[in-house]
């Protein structure tokens, strides 16, 4: 049976079909596929009698709505229909989950430092970019000497010291990631604090800032921008995913593979978007890619988990997880 444009849709949003999932870009959260939910529609149809097509419609719409309420191994507990908000409405499901636009209190957290240096910067004169723009040499260095510390920083400049802002690219990131949210601007050849985020500055302090970094840097920032992995955008979308496994599982430490392994058993059709190539499998890829875009990152970068590295060799890249306070502050689960 073909499912009409004006019929509920098969995901369990409640919507009609033409308003949801209609003309949707297939998502790895829909494990086969679309094929698959027409395939159990005409299951659920077969040897069934009924007197008009509202009829019909009522049957499958319950029998649906059954299937996507209930709780999905593969996706630790979350239901379908949870997943499908966590994934499309990640800031507008107040039922499952709610940001909180001020913290309880400061904000501990590497982006919330550089932001912090950025701001005193910046300060009432503003600050004056290069001439493409970028944030001037002499506050890079100066900028990355306070946030490494000397020890850190002698061994990150061994090789040559920060000539530009892309030098310091997590200096780079937190720029990039405050002009996206309307908290820095361009203004009559310097970069200043906007209005905004003076009030916030001055009502609320950092515990107002972050919420907005967060949501910005979830929904705005493009996370491949910083690496050289495919572009495998659904890692991004499926941040709230990576939230509720540390919300559930992150009071001790778990290493960083229990994580990939999650985020692959929910979502193993993430592989069919990785190119093919000769030095490593696409699934050496996503787990490699996940745990850089989804811990590193975006958990560890916004102080809401511990991203360890377990060696200490340069090129070692095993690590253990462990949330930290902050998570529980800027997300409040209600799953």
């Amino acid at each position: 049976m073909k499912i009409s444009r004006n019929d509920p849709c098969p995901c369990g949003s409640g919507k009609k079909y033409k308003k949801c999932c209609l003309g949707r870009q297939q998502s790895p959260a829909q494990p086969d596929g679309v094929a698959e939910t027409f395939a159990e529609v005409r299951q659920l149809l077969k040897g069934k009698d009924f007197d008009s097509l509202e009829e019909a419609n009522a049957f499958l719409s319950t029998q649906m709505r059954q299937r996507n309420q209930a709780p999905q191994k593969d996706f630790d507990g979350l239901s379908s229909e949870q997943m499908h908000r966590f994934l499309h409405f990640p800031f507008e499901s107040d039922g499952l989950v709610v940001f909180p636009e001020r913290l309880g209190e400061e904000p501990t957290a590497p982006i919330m430092t550089l932001f912090g240096l950025l701001v005193e910067a910046i300060g009432e004169q503003g600050l004056k970019p290069t001439a493409k723009g970028n944030l001037p040499r002499n506050f890079c260095r100066e900028a990355a000497l306070s946030y490494w510390g000397e020890e850190v920083h002698r061994e990150r400049t061994q090789y040559g010291n920060i000539n530009k802002e892309e030098d310091f690219f997590d200096l780079r990131v937190t720029r990039l990631v405050a002009e996206l949210a309307g908290l820095i601007r361009k203004y009559r050849g310097k970069f200043i604090l906007s209005r905004d985020c003076r009030r916030l500055l001055d009502e609320q302090g950092m515990a107002g800032i972050f919420p907005r970094l967060l949501r910005t840097y979830a929904q705005k920032f493009n996370w491949a921008y910083r690496d050289g992995y495919p572009d495998l955008g659904f890692v991004q979308q499926s941040f709230l995913f990576i939230l509720y496994l540390l919300h559930r599982h992150g009071n001790n430490w778990k290493p960083h593979t229990f994580y990939a392994d999650s985020f692959l058993k929910a979502f193993p059709r993430v592989l069919d978007q990785v190119p093919a190539a000769s030095y490593r499998t696409p699934e050496e890829t996503v787990r490699s890619c996940y745990t850089h875009r989804a811990l590193e990152c975006f958990v560890g970068f916004f102080g809401l988990a511990e991203v360890e590295k377990i060696s200490k060799e340069r090129y070692s890249y095993n690590y253990r997880v462990k949330k930290l306070p902050l998570l529980d502050a800027a997300v409040c689960f209600r799953v």
